[in-house]
């Protein structure tokens, strides 16, 4: 019996026997520059209702302290606290009415937002996770393409069922909400300006990060905007979690 049913929960896709890699603690234990690029191609992991959702992480911003496009920037506030919380905590918010997730980094106020992603893995059309992402995120009563399920920060939340109430100043917890690595990274990395940054408020700094095979997932491409913004091809980030890094 134990062997039939380790058979069966292996070939269940969405399933934790699934699970690779978690990643470490230590991981945020590092500048927002440098852990936002490195969550691009991890996967975010919710279980809800008994159902894993998951989302491959495809954009992400940094946000500092010192810098005016941060909230931590306005101060620490009780909405705020987990900015300044231990590194790797959660930090949840409402933008336009819809719930934005991020992660504490190295150094009171320093985050890194999650800006959008895509179902993983990607080939499940027909499976009951991508069914309650497009129950979750309809568009005009319709369905939208599974590319754009997540493609924005609140999309993302709501199609993985993340809310403030639930989740803001938290941390990552095995069996419920987990992040994964699974060693599929990106091949080229694109590096350009923050989306939403009122001018004045140091809109400029190259602080968005893309992976550029699935820019047209993204909240926005910047292969096809108007704006000259400069656009930059970094390399794809080495992960080694096997050790702990020199903090």
């Amino acid at each position: 019996m134990e062997t039939k049913k380790a058979e069966e929960t292996e070939g269940n896709e969405n399933s934790p026997a699934q699970r690779v890699n978690p990643v470490p603690t230590y991981f945020f234990k590092r500048v927002p520059q440098e852990v936002a690029p490195d969550l691009l191609g991890l996967v975010l992991r919710h279980q809800l209702n008994g159902l894993w959702l998951e989302s491959r992480i495809i954009e992400t911003e940094a946000y500092l302290l010192e810098e005016r496009g941060s909230h931590a920037s306005l101060g620490e506030t009780p909405s705020r606290r987990a900015l300044f919380m231990e590194a790797g905590t959660i930090y949840m918010y409402y933008a336009r009415g819809g719930d934005s997730f991020n992660f504490s980094c190295h150094g009171p106020g320093n985050a890194v937002l999650v800006k959008a992603g895509i179902p993983h893995p990607p080939d499940l059309r027909d499976s009951e996770m991508l069914q309650v992402m497009h129950q979750r995120n309809p568009i005009n009563g319709r369905q939208r393409e599974p590319g754009k399920l997540c493609s924005g920060q609140t999309l993302f939340c709501k199609a993985l069922g993340l809310r403030v109430p639930d989740w803001n100043q938290k941390r990552l917890i095995p069996g419920t909400l987990e992040l994964s690595d699974p060693e599929d990274p990106p091949q080229q990395i694109l590096q350009t300006t923050r989306l939403g940054i009122p001018k004045g408020r140091d809109e400029h700094l190259p602080l968005r990060f893309l992976d550029a095979g699935y820019a047209g997932s993204c909240t926005e491409n910047p292969l096809r905007s108007r704006k000259n913004n400069e656009i930059k091809i970094i390399p794809p980030p080495k992960k080694v979690f096997s050790k702990p890094l020199n903090l």
